[in-house]
């Protein structure tokens, strides 16, 4: 007997790490930042959207410290202002803390 007939599943979660702090998480439980094919960097919450990704924790911590250590920049091979890490920003809180609070 296979181990689906038996119910149980040997499937593994993929795991990423992030670029700011470089732990190790479950792509689930962090959030992925794309370089579409524009050049715009938009934050990706379904995790499939087409274009190089990157992943930083869902803390505002580890954004700030990606935009000093530049590493969100290196991993989607794009320069960054401080308008989109601004704009990423604002992303970010919107999913840790929902859409009601404003910034």
């Amino acid at each position: 007997m296979s181990r689906k007939q038996q119910g149980q599943t040997a499937r593994k979660s993929p795991l990423r790490t992030c670029v700011a702090c470089r732990r190790i998480s479950d792509k689930r439980e962090v959030l992925r930042f794309v370089r579409g094919a524009d050049g715009r960097v938009v934050f990706d919450p379904t995790g499939r959207v087409a274009g190089r990704g990157a992943y930083v924790c869902a803390s505002p911590e580890c954004l700030e410290k990606a935009q000093k250590t530049r590493g969100l920049e290196r991993a989607l091979k794009i320069r960054l202002s401080d308008d989109d890490y601004q704009r990423l920003a604002e992303d970010l809180r919107a999913v840790v803390y929902g859409n009601s609070q404003s910034a």
